[in-house]
């Protein structure tokens, strides 16, 4: 569906690294000045439902004007949001918030059905912008609730999506928040329970939960197709395989980026030495480099690129001018606008 080349998850500390790696133009300078490298992950940045969910919003302002209100922020990113709010928009914790009558946009990470509803009922205008990805765990929950299932869904407590996919079918969803929660999980039926996920979540770390609700429940059925979605797959694999050679990592996002977060981990447990979280290149700290040779760098899936070069720009300034590309994916997947803003799209 989107990626050309992919390697399947958990292959990839295997990947030798020289697997999609091309060496940039002018390189020499910087190997000679004590090699000094950076590994640039790709895929990395912007995935479908992110581009989608920011381009919404832009293009209601284009069309309705501003104020435009937006539920929560629509991505997890400071720099879009400020960025966004800069240009008209009103982020709110909830629509008895947003005038009545009044435009609002639902974000990317998905709502419950009671909040369309209290929006209904105060006469908003809705656009949901919620990723395409995330709507089909909706509707994997409504299909098993509706077969009296018990639903263990694999998530963060207080995560936007995971409340958004619970609301779905409050009675029927129990949170599952890690391995070490599965212990507190009680069934109804054994023969009836069926996991799902936060599609943002760790790979390996929701892998390792299934695997201990499997051990208690063993007739535990998986869901009708893959949730953690082909943009955390792909960020991770291909974290995973520049990691071994990285004294540092620099993950490039959020700190309510539950994608992002996870890169961090991914990294570390794929052999990085180090691993930082910034939001911006101001953040990285100098010490950070004592010592240091080869640089991996990434970013989280609602992060823009120019995050990422202002990194590399600082990091050249150190003498890090070797940037390697490090591509185990291409990801070709469009997701249309919401059907009210279609004409609008460039």
């Amino acid at each position: 569906m989107i990626a050309v080349r992919t390697y399947p998850v958990g292959m990839s500390s295997a990947i030798p690294l020289n697997v999609g790696i091309a060496r940039s133009a002018g390189a020499g300078n910087a190997v000679a000045e004590g090699g000094k490298r950076v590994l640039l992950a790709e895929p990395r940045g912007y995935c479908a439902g992110v581009d989608r969910a920011v381009e919404t919003v832009e293009k209601a302002l284009e069309k309705h004007g501003a104020p435009i209100y937006v539920r929560k922020e629509i991505v997890h990113n400071r720099h879009v949001v400020e960025t966004l709010r800069d240009r008209g928009v009103v982020f709110v914790d909830e629509t008895d918030q947003v005038p009545e009558g009044a435009v609002v946009v639902f974000s990317a990470h998905g709502v419950a059905p009671t909040v369309h509803a209290t929006a209904a009922a105060r006469n908003l205008h809705t656009i949901d912008a919620t990723c395409p990805l995330v709507t089909k765990v909706h509707q994997e929950a409504k299909r098993f609730a509706r077969d009296d299932y018990d639903i263990l869904l694999i998530g963060h407590e207080g995560h936007e999506e995971v409340e958004g996919t619970a609301g779905e079918a409050p009675d029927h969803v129990q949170l599952v928040d890690g391995p070490d929660a599965v212990d507190k999980v009680s069934v109804r039926d054994e023969s009836k329970v069926i996991w799902l996920s936060q599609t943002t979540l760790s790979v390996d770390e929701t892998m390792e939960t299934v695997q201990r609700l499997r051990e208690r429940f063993p007739a535990l059925q998986d869901p009708p197709s893959d949730d953690i979605c082909y943009a955390t797959q792909n960020r991770q694999v291909a974290v995973k395989a520049m990691a071994p050679e990285c004294d540092l990592v620099i993950v490039v996002g959020s700190r309510n980026s539950s994608n992002s977060v996870r890169l961090v981990e991914v990294a570390l447990g794929a052999g990085a030495k180090a691993a930082y979280l910034v939001d911006f290149a101001r953040e990285v700290d100098p010490a950070w480099l004592d010592g240091v040779r080869t640089i991996g760098i990434t970013s989280g899936a609602s992060v823009p690129e120019i995050l990422v070069r202002g990194v590399l720009d600082m990091l050249a300034e150190h003498g890090y001018g070797d940037v390697q590309p490090v591509t185990t994916a291409n990801e070709t997947l469009v997701f249309a606008l919401p059907r009210e803003l279609r004409d609008a799209r460039r």
